[in-house]
């Protein structure tokens, strides 16, 4: 067999805990869809000979066209569907591998940090042991509890070390534990499981702190960090802002809200498109960012600004707290409208916000109320918006 390695890159897992719309493997990160990472380091490498990516079903298309081809990857061969759990879709991409290197890797997609000298590590001692994975020690204490949470045992912290991705084995014999896994119905928490229990023992190697797994919201803002540099200090300080915006409604306009054009009788009346979603969400970016208000930066006299879409103004202000050292973290608002009925336009709207900020629309919250015929809004005179922005830099 030829030297070098196959890797299998496991990407059909859903990630609901992201509480995304999409597939985790496919939320921009730095502008890019974060399994694009993995496959990018990949690609660089001499010592990486194939790569076969396995998506969920209803994916392979998206990845196919959004991932592989939009960026060329030319070292994945296939693109195949997962099963049910991971332990099933790693064994469908261990089979679909050529098979032409005596050593595999499996890699979780999810980890995009991941750096080619670990690979490399990893490579020359599962050569010698069989198996090898990186593992990173254990800071906190671990408890071995029972079913009614009551500790058993305080486990020996200098014992333990959390595993990660990638890991690499003998082909042939990682295959042939995940078929006996299969038989047996085992199903184990990672690679170095199955071949523990079929094979042999595992080397551990040397992990990376910054080989951080992409699970919750949070993570993708401390992937972020590190990308930066910055990982002297995962847990910056924060900033709050808030926003408010109300406008009459009038004949005559169109109505805008979250950049999109609502059917409606009536329109807002504003010097640009009047546009009250957008107005609040500039100003608690704004206001997190200690920068103003939008009034103080495009002024209702400033015939620049006159009739201009709101969304050009969203971002102005985005670059404004970005020159200030302040990154978007999230952003909730609410429009508050008797009519029309606003829900099928949320998603847009939602769309519209996260790409005027260059950030994954899964930050970005909208929604829609009345005041049950009470108020300005509720008599239908005009329509009102409340925005909460979440930002974090800029100490």
């Amino acid at each position: 067999m030829a030297s070098g390695l196959e890797v299998v890159v496991a990407a059909a897992g859903r990630g609901s805990r992201m509480q995304a719309d999409i597939n985790k493997q496919y939320i921009m990160l730095k502008g890019k869809p974060v399994l694009f990472y993995s496959l990018h380091t990949l690609e660089q490498m001499e010592l990486v000979k194939e790569v076969v990516v396995v998506a969920h079903p209803e994916e392979i298309e998206y990845c196919l066209d959004n991932v592989i081809g939009r960026y060329g990857f030319k070292k994945v061969k296939k693109v195949i569907p997962g099963g049910k759990e991971r332990q099933d879709s790693v064994e469908q991409g261990l089979k679909a591998l050529s098979g032409d290197t005596e050593m595999v890797a499996v890699h979780d997609g999810a980890r995009p940090l991941f750096e080619p000298k670990m690979l490399e590590d990893l490579y020359r001692e599962a050569l010698i042991w069989g198996g090898a994975v990186p593992g990173v020690k254990v800071k906190d204490t671990v408890k071995k509890i029972d079913e009614k949470g009551l500790v058993l045992a305080t486990l020996k912290r200098e014992e333990l070390v959390a595993v990660q991705t990638p890991q690499v084995f003998r082909y042939n014999e990682l295959l042939y534990a995940y078929a006996r896994a299969r038989e047996e119905g085992f199903y184990g928490t990672d690679d170095a499981s199955l071949y523990e229990r079929y094979v042999g023992r595992v080397k551990v190697v040397a992990g990376d702190e910054r080989n951080i797994k992409i699970t919750i919201p949070e993570d993708m803002i401390v992937a972020e960090r590190l990308m930066e540099g910055n990982n002297h200090n995962f847990f910056m300080p924060v900033r709050v802002g808030t926003g408010y915006d109300v406008h009459r409604l009038v004949e005559g306009r169109k109505l805008i809200l979250g950049g999109v054009e609502i059917p409606h009788t009536r329109g807002l009346l504003g010097h640009s498109d009047a546009d009250v979603l957008i107005h609040a969400v500039c100003d608690a970016l704004l206001g997190g960012a200690a920068l103003g208000d939008i009034g103080k930066h495009f002024p209702d006299h400033d015939e620049r600004y006159k009739g201009i879409s709101s969304l050009v103004l969203l971002k102005e202000v985005a670059k404004k707290i970005e020159k200030a050292g302040f990154k978007v973290v999230n952003i909730d608002s609410t429009v508050v409208a008797e009519e029309p009925r606003l829900a099928p336009y949320i998603d847009l709207m939602r769309r519209n916000i996260a790409q005027a900020l260059e950030i994954d629309w899964s930050r970005i919250s909208v929604k829609a109320t009345t005041t049950e015929g009470l108020g300005f809004e509720g008599e239908k005179r005009g329509i009102s918006a409340q925005a909460v922005a979440l930002l974090t830099g800029g100490f």
